[in-house]
């Protein structure tokens, strides 16, 4: 067992977990293509030995490592994508560099590997974004560790960026409402989704408040091919006329669902998106939507959890709410006269 005096050397984490010193550098700097099973030895001897891998010497040097991580359930989403974007872009003005860690499945447990991997890593902070599954329970952190999150079940447990939901639903819904349609009908997000949630929240308030009875929602998982698989069956229903969606991808297959069906848009439904994707003003008709300013997220995130970093105390609590903003364009009209 290695001195504590002088503390524990790459040598010594390979010897306790019976791994080649090389394996102990590849799972300190999160390399791929080492098994669980090898991974989860070697990073239970870096807790058992205190174990911190040499790039230490910089923060001794300088105080702090000069990277983040960031932690996220599939980079390739539209959300995430775009909000990694904005911490990318922030982080390099503060010239800070980020380390990606991307859970590939939403288990609690996936979530605490990937966390237990950047504990390890040369970070100053982590930045989590839309753990749908993760809790404070189920995602231990080492103590001290600067944290911020968006979008997920740890908002309230660590400071957090959240997009205002709620509002730029509300602001969906009443436009609908506005132009005469007698309901709102909702393809929703997955039901295990924060966001997704917060969406059919500020749905069914809307309509509850206009005296509108809100119908059963539509479930799709955020992509195009469940908009149009959902929206298939949504262009078989005549009585539809207007559909709030939980996002663009998933309206933008719903429009094609409807107008395979040969119901027009928006002249027979009127649809509404949530996020403004690029794609969306380019779509035939221009897609109705909700803009959400993702880079105002990842720059929120970066300055929320620098402060930290630098010595300011947060309360655990606080939340900052980036506006969204509704954008009219092509898919909403007034209902047709039947």
């Amino acid at each position: 067992m290695a001195n504590s005096r002088r503390g524990a050397s790459i040598q010594d984490v390979a010897r306790l977990a019976g791994v080649s010193s090389q394996t102990v550098s590849r799972v300190s700097t999160g390399a791929e293509h080492v098994r669980p099973d090898t991974r989860a030895r070697v990073l239970e001897a870096m807790d058992l030995l205190g174990y911190s891998p040499n790039h230490a010497a910089r923060a001794l040097r300088n105080g702090a490592f000069g990277a983040i991580g960031l932690l996220a359930h599939r980079f390739e989403r539209t959300g995430e994508a775009l909000t990694t974007e904005g911490v990318v872009e922030a982080a390099q003005a503060e010239d800070y560099a980020v380390t990606l860690v991307d859970v590939r499945r939403p288990e609690a447990g996936d979530w605490q590997d990937a966390a237990q991997r950047l504990s390890h890593q040369a970070i100053d902070g982590l930045v989590i974004i839309r753990a749908e599954t993760a809790t404070p329970e189920s995602l231990a952190l080492p103590a001290g560790l600067a944290v911020v999150v968006s979008d997920s079940r740890l908002v309230g447990h660590y400071p957090a960026v959240l997009a205002d939901q709620l509002g730029g639903t509300r602001a969906a819904v009443q436009h609908l409402l506005d132009l005469g349609h007698r309901t709102v009908h909702h393809l929703a997000g997955p039901e295990d989704s924060d966001p997704a949630s917060l969406r059919v929240a500020g749905w069914r308030g809307c309509l509850e408040e206009a005296g509108v009875r809100a119908p059963e929602p539509w479930r799709g998982d955020w992509t195009a091919a469940s908009g149009y698989r959902v929206g298939q069956r949504i262009a078989a229903d005549d009585d539809v006329t207007a559909v709030y969606c939980a996002n663009d991808e998933m309206a933008i297959g719903l429009v094609r669902a409807l107008h395979e069906r040969g119901r027009r848009v928006p002249d027979d439904v009127s649809v509404v998106g949530f996020d403004d994707i690029a794609l969306g003003e380019f779509t035939y008709p221009p897609l109705t939507t909700v803009r959400q300013d993702f880079h105002a997220i990842g720059r929120e995130l970066v300055r929320l959890l620098l402060d930290q970093v630098r010595g300011q105390t947060l309360r655990t609590g606080q939340r900052v709410v980036v506006p969204t903003q509704l954008v009219v364009r092509g898919t909403t009209a007034p209902p047709r006269r039947r």
